[in-house]
């Protein structure tokens, strides 16, 4: 024979449907069932912490500056020329006519 025993789950709600055996009897062949009055235990807190985001939209001016870099580069090309200079040497030989 099966009694209802209460119990508390971990969430300390009230459940019942549970059986309790307290013991057996030598002489029978069924166990012997006995219910139990429940406890009243102390209360106990819970603490549920909840976070709550926001989004808070900032307007945030960005300024793209745009920096142009001119570079010349010089390459120079050689242009040869050339020059010719002549050298007049006079030599006199030995004259006769002094």
């Amino acid at each position: 024979m099966e009694q209802n025993k209460f119990e508390y789950n971990k969430d300390m709600t009230y459940e019942s449907g549970m059986s309790m055996n307290m013991g057996s009897c030598d002489n029978c062949a069924q166990p012997q069932t006995m219910m139990c009055q429940p406890i009243q235990e102390c209360p106990q807190e819970r603490v549920c912490h909840r976070y709550i985001c926001y989004e808070v939209p900032h307007i945030m001016p960005c300024n793209t500056r745009i920096i142009n870099h001119h570079i010349y580069r010089h390459t120079y090309t050689p242009c040869f020329t050339s020059c010719e200079e002549n050298v007049v040497s006079n030599v006199y030989d030995r004259k006769c006519c002094f």
